[in-house]
């Protein structure tokens, strides 16, 4: 099962649309994660209307509108592994203990918030997984976004992409 993951599209404030490239993904995918921070309910709706099928939460971003359709975690077991994603998870110091802690059934965690790719396993043996953002890159030299494929109960071929621009 192929996994596009992205985070924090901002749209449309930091730019109108997703690239060129995150829709070839899109349209590639078995499963788009999105962990929040869309900002505009019109950007759901064109994901949820592209995508095979969608895994989302809400952002810190992300109004009422937005909030009434997605939940703060989701979840799912797919192809084995059992999927959370969140938004946020806090400070990057102490993240992996956290995290163990506050979700124990769970194989892999999606997240976003910080707009910096993040890629580390914890000692419990969970994967954290921060795709960045395709739209805004903030203190990062190039926008990105991650695909994975999950097969046989494991996390594999994990890749971050990365985009010169947003065009």
């Amino acid at each position: 099962m192929r996994l596009l993951l992205v985070s924090d599209t901002h749209l449309p404030r930091r730019a109108k649309d997703l690239p060129a490239r995150v829709w070839q993904e899109v349209d590639r995918a078995d499963l788009v994660v999105h962990a929040g921070d869309w900002t505009s309910y019109a950007a759901y709706d064109a994901l949820a209307g592209r995508a095979r099928a969608l895994l989302a939460v809400h952002g810190n971003n992300d109004g009422p509108e937005l909030r009434a359709v997605l939940p703060e975690v989701a979840r799912a077991e797919l192809e084995g592994v059992r999927v959370a994603v969140v938004h946020e998870t806090g400070a990057a110091q102490g993240r992996e203990q956290r995290m163990d802690a506050a979700f124990p059934d769970t194989d892999l965690l999606v997240f976003g918030h910080s707009h910096i790719p993040w890629d580390t396993v914890t000692p419990r043996g969970l994967r954290l997984l921060n795709p960045g953002s395709p739209t805004d890159r903030r203190r990062m030299p190039t926008f990105t976004f991650a695909t994975v494929t999950l097969a046989s109960g494991e996390v594999r071929d994990v890749e971050l992409h990365e985009l010169a621009s947003r065009a």
